[in-house]
């Protein structure tokens, strides 16, 4: 028995350089792939997340005004991504924390006297 072992172990063999290149090779293509893969979604979704922040704040704004009963606001011309209050002489409670759960938006945002909220080019979502 003892014997039938030693003859086992003898017989085995490990893995030569070149296979071990060959299969490092195949992993870091494999890596290379995935990464460039990944770099793709997370602009994708960076871009979404942005669209989608801008539609949660005109239906904020949308959702402040009909409540109030107010047909416009004060335009603002100067991006802010602050809205703990809107500009002075609306008449119209603030739309943070309200309507929406924050204060402070990761982009920033102007909108006409018609209360039709957009995107400025500047900011975390340009």
């Amino acid at each position: 028995m003892i014997g039938s072992l030693r003859r086992m172990h003898r017989d085995e063999r490990g893995f030569t350089l070149v296979e071990m290149l060959v299969v490092v090779t195949i992993l870091g293509i494999l890596a290379a792939i995935v990464t460039s893969s990944l770099v793709g979604l997370t602009s994708t979704a960076k871009t979404n997340a942005c669209a989608e922040e801008l539609r949660t704040v005109q239906t904020a704004m949308d959702a402040m005004l009909a409540k109030n009963n107010i047909t416009g606001v004060t335009a603002q011309a100067t991006a802010t991504n602050d809205f703990s209050a809107l500009p002075a002489g609306t008449g119209a409670e603030a739309l943070s924390p309200t309507y929406l759960r924050q204060s402070t938006t990761k982009g920033s945002y102007t909108w006409t006297a018609a209360a039709l909220v957009s995107a400025a080019a500047t900011g975390g979502c340009s």
